[in-house]
């Protein structure tokens, strides 16, 4: 009996030890405490976790250098066509529509749609934190014009991953402030700069390289250094316009670059399109350039200026006579918007029309040998 009475009291001596759940209370009571320390931001973590975000932030972060060629899936000759077309990252096929790859690669529509699944897939398009947004923000790139005032009223200078758009009358300083943000963004970061390339696409043939000499010389910044950062493409037409863009993001990787300028935007589109009959169809294809260039904006992280010519309306009797070409088309694709006009002698008046973070106010600059300066400044 003593054998069959031993496993009981094993039973008891294995069970007292298990009864511990009294012991839990004073942790109930921790944990309550510690629910009243709570942050009064910490009930957002219990919807979006801080985890979430991070990781969604880091993937984004990242695209600019992940090949296309890491797709699932791919083959050597279909990663060709695509690299070939100017879609050389995971981010690029990530945002392209199975349209443009059938058109622009010359790949079937069904396998257009499964690059572009399988690139998504990767990159983790998706929700993120407006939190984890706002720091990211904080961490954009801005462009400083060379001079405080336009920075002022730019709220910091021109932007990375948007695209600003300068238009005006002539000789308002469209081209000229565009000079300037070509050397403010290839010269040396000891004076100021980025020490970045540039992409001009120059649709009027106005660039001059013997203007940026001259106005690396108020900055004392390297001449050659500067011009030699510079990629400029001449664009004859629309088309041409185009595929200028199409074939920039193998500069962009290549050359580190953070600015890329159209001047101009509309000259083109305005010549070949001429009279009603045909703005509907300069419309549609302005409207798919003005997508290319913000979806370039976007994926590599840079900022995209456009200057923009004017038309008048004599039959305006009040209010303003002068916009910008493009109508709404060109509107609703911009960030941020700057009108210039004309002010005494050479100074000039600039504007923000429009902007999802600048009020509509504005400033004065002049134009002189030197580049654009505050009117503070002395030349």
């Amino acid at each position: 009996m003593s054998k069959k009475e031993k496993p009981p009291k094993t039973t008891k001596e294995k069970e007292t030890p298990a009864k511990k759940p009294p012991a839990k209370k004073p942790t109930a009571r921790k944990a309550v405490a510690k629910e009243e320390k709570k942050e009064p931001e910490d009930w957002i973590h219990e919807i979006l976790p801080k985890q979430r975000p991070k990781t969604a932030q880091k993937e984004t972060k990242d695209l600019s250098d992940v090949a296309v060629n890491n797709i699932p899936g791919i083959g050597p000759a279909v990663a060709d066509k695509l690299m070939s077309s100017g879609y050389i990252t995971l981010a690029a096929v990530a945002h392209a529509s199975p349209i443009e790859l059938v058109e622009h690669c010359e790949i079937g529509e069904q396998t257009a749609k499964r690059l572009i699944t399988a690139a998504r897939g990767q990159v983790g398009i998706g929700f993120q934190n407006a939190r984890e947004l706002l720091k990211t923000r904080k961490k954009l790139v801005k462009i400083s014009t060379g001079s405080k005032s336009l920075d002022t009223l730019l709220a910091g200078g021109i932007e990375a991953s948007s695209l600003t758009e300068i238009s005006g009358e002539f000789r308002t300083g469209k081209t000229q402030i565009c000079f300037q943000l070509c050397v403010m963004t290839a010269m040396d970061k000891k004076l100021g700069g980025l020490e970045s390339g540039v992409i001009y696409i120059d649709t009027e043939g106005t660039f001059r390289p013997e203007r940026i000499v001259q106005i690396c010389q108020r900055f004392g910044a390297d001449p050659e250094q500067v011009l030699s950062r510079i990629n400029v493409g001449r664009a004859y037409n629309s088309d041409h316009q185009m595929v200028l863009v199409l074939e920039s993001p193998k500069i962009i990787k290549d050359g580190n670059v953070q600015l890329m300028i159209i001047d101009s935007l509309t000259s083109h589109f305005r010549a070949e399109y001429a009279g009603r009959g045909s703005l509907l169809e300069r419309q549609q294809k302005l409207n798919k350039y003005l997508h290319q260039l913000l979806r370039l904006a976007e994926v590599y992280d840079i900022a995209v200026v456009a200057t923009n010519q004017v038309l008048t309306k004599p039959d305006v009797l009040y209010g303003e006579t002068t916009f910008p070409v493009g109508g709404n088309i060109v509107a609703h694709s911009c960030t941020t918007r700057v009108f210039l006009r004309k002010g005494k002698a050479e100074k000039r008046i600039a504007r923000v029309i429009d902007s999802p973070h600048i009020p509509e106010i504005e400033t004065v600059f002049r134009i002189t040998a030197d580049g654009i300066v505050d009117v503070s400044e002395t030349t």
